[in-house]
């Protein structure tokens, strides 16, 4: 396994601590693939997480958002003892964290066929959209710059 030290890189930058401890769970990251999953994008700002939960229940799993990281658990309620012969379908608990980007927030979630489906949306903050700025002609200038130094 190949390990990179980001610690050069820390002494000339700032506020980039939480893209750093990304890059470094992404390298060190060794878990399995259970349950299997897709990420969507709909279009710039909207996305869709699509986990096949054959076997569990709604009220089985359970989907927390907090600190731009979404948490998805599901542990299956024990029925009993059955005697399998043959036990192709799993449904042994699991949790899988998926990180999320600045201003991306979960809309909704919806289970179906087996299918638990997460919608999120990334929203922007009005002073971080781009705006116009107007240009204003040689003489007006003149007199913003005249009645500032009055």
């Amino acid at each position: 396994m190949t390990t990179f030290d980001f610690a050069p890189l820390w002494r000339s930058t700032v506020g980039f601590d939480r893209v750093f401890d990304l890059l470094e769970d992404s390298v060190q990251w060794t878990g399995d693939n259970y349950p299997p999953y897709n990420i969507e994008r709909a279009d710039q700002d909207h996305y869709q997480i699509s986990l096949a939960l054959a076997g569990f229940a709604p009220h089985e799993i359970t989907i927390t958002a907090e600190q731009n990281v979404l948490t998805v658990e599901g542990r299956k309620a024990d029925k009993g003892d059955h005697q399998y012969l043959y036990q192709g379908i799993s449904v042994r608990p699991f949790r899988h964290q998926f990180n999320l980007a600045e201003y991306v927030q979960v809309k909704r979630a919806s289970f179906e066929d087996g299918m638990l489906k997460i919608e999120l949306v990334r929203e922007l903050p009005e002073a971080m959209k781009p705006r116009q700025i107007p240009i204003q002609a040689g003489n007006d200038n003149q007199k913003l710059v005249n009645q500032q130094t009055a």
